[in-house]
């Protein structure tokens, strides 16, 4: 349901990760491109926008990964395909540490909302025209693609950041288990509303973002259910352990 390594491009290596390209990622690319050709006098803006684009997603995921490794989680491995990039992080199994691993990411976004919005309007105080006006058009698409991604992946749709956030929160109240149960099935009521919203607007692609989802809701939902088994089994034996104490005493 995720991309892996498996079918993927080594990209390089930095601080101890490993970055990989999905191969689909160049069918998309050409189409995305191709799609976008009008807005620039030129192809090369076009490639340097979906370029940029994937930048921005790396940043994010790298925001994951050492997070994760600040807490002392491990983190060796992004993996880039056409739906946005997946961060394969394994925290410590506490909510604060699971916490800050997941709102990292996000916080890339937030801190290039202003890096990106000066650099926008800097290149559009020195006039439209040429290669600014490329700059500029392609500036501005950064900046709304940026603040898209934040808005998007600050949703409490479980497995989207907001919805492990969502997780997160829950469990300092309700444990590791029942916190992504009801966060799942919170993910389950958020593709409703993503699927009705893909309709609408009649984009594809959102439609088949929506199936993804919806489809780490339902593994999601069925690891809370098997560790919510876990649970009560070792409760179980917890307890017949105190009564045999208490019977020796």
């Amino acid at each position: 349901m995720t991309p892996t390594q498996q079918g993927s491009f080594h990209l390089f290596r930095l601080a101890g990760i490993e970055v990989y390209l999905h191969w689909s990622w160049f069918l998309v690319a050409a189409y995305s491109i191709s799609e976008r050709a009008a807005s620039y006098s030129s192809w090369f803006w076009n490639l340097a926008e979906y370029l940029a684009l994937f930048g921005i997603v790396l940043m994010h995921e790298f925001g994951h990964a050492l997070a994760c490794r600040q807490v002392g989680g491990r983190a060796d491995l992004i993996v880039l395909w056409p739906l946005g990039g997946v961060a394969y992080v394994a925290p410590p199994h506490r909510p604060g540490a699971t916490l800050w691993s997941i709102a990292a990411g996000p916080l890339v976004n937030l801190v290039l909302v202003p890096v990106l919005g000066v650099a926008w309007l800097w290149i559009r105080a020195m006039g439209p025209g040429g290669a600014l006006g490329n700059a500029h058009n392609l500036l501005q698409a950064l900046c709304v693609i940026n603040l898209v991604l934040l808005i998007f992946n600050l949703l409490p749709i479980y497995p989207l950041d907001g919805g492990q956030i969502l997780r997160a929160i829950l469990w300092f109240f309700l444990g590791p288990a029942r916190s992504l149960m009801v966060s799942s099935l919170a993910g389950f009521i958020g593709v409703a509303g993503l699927m009705l919203f893909a309709l609408w607007l009649g984009s594809v692609w959102i439609v088949i973002l929506a199936v993804f989802i919806l489809l780490n809701c339902w593994r999601g939902l069925m690891h809370a259910r098997l560790m919510a088994r876990m649970e009560a089994l070792a409760a179980g034996d917890s307890g017949e352990g105190a009564g045999s104490s208490r019977r020796s005493w």
